[in-house]
């Protein structure tokens, strides 16, 4: 559980922030490869995980992070951007640039108006994107199977299967302890964020 909790939370984090600055570039900094790049961005989250996998893995043993949960950390990021970017586009859309153009005309800096007035504006999207991108880091399977193999390091989606399957011997009393445990904390999220999460994905629909 701590693994799981550790590389969900890391990974969240580091797609959010990319895909804030990322989402707000494309969005209201209008250059002339905007629109292409979201695309872009977009198709890459199409991308199946299997195609992605072989120069993964490569790349994670030359940086010597095999069988580390941060291999999980740098991966994860790869497949969580691409949408967390293309919902926040979404939303940023729905926020008028009036708002912005008045700040700036009375001194602020961008980068001002991006935290002052942008991110609390944002925050359904950005919990919508966040409740997102944990979910999956948390019930990832692919990559974890593949780029760790001690017990120690296991999260719980691949502990469960590799630690309480043996051969054709299932310890049911743990497997379905263990999916309780991994369920509990992903509903605990929607139930106390459902509302920002629906609005964050209604904002992002209208944008």
């Amino acid at each position: 559980m701590y693994n799981t909790f550790f590389v969900a939370i890391l990974s969240t984090a580091i797609s959010l922030g990319a895909s804030l600055l990322a989402a707000y570039a494309i969005q209201r900094l209008k250059f002339k490869t905007s629109g292409p790049t979201g695309l872009a961005i977009f198709f890459g989250y199409l991308i199946p995980p299997t195609i992605l996998f072989i120069p993964l893995a490569t790349i994670i043993f030359d940086l010597r992070l095999w069988d580390s949960l941060w291999s999980l950390v740098l991966t994860y990021p790869t497949f969580l951007i691409p949408f967390c970017t293309w919902l926040l586009m979404g939303y940023f859309k729905s926020i008028p640039k009036e708002m912005e153009e008045c700040a700036m005309i009375d001194g602020a800096s961008r980068l001002r108006v991006f935290w002052r007035i942008i991110i609390p504006l944002c925050l359904p999207g950005i919990f919508s994107a966040g409740i997102f991108a944990f979910t999956l880091s948390w019930n990832e399977f692919l990559y974890a199977l593949a780029f760790i193999s001690t017990t120690e390091s296991k999260t719980v989606a691949i502990g469960l299967v590799t630690e309480l399957v043996r051969g054709d011997v299932y310890h049911w009393g743990p497997l379905m302890t263990g999916a309780l445990m991994a369920s509990v904390p992903v509903a605990l999220v929607y139930s106390f964020f459902v509302e920002h999460y629906v609005a964050g994905l209604t904002g992002a629909l209208k944008g």
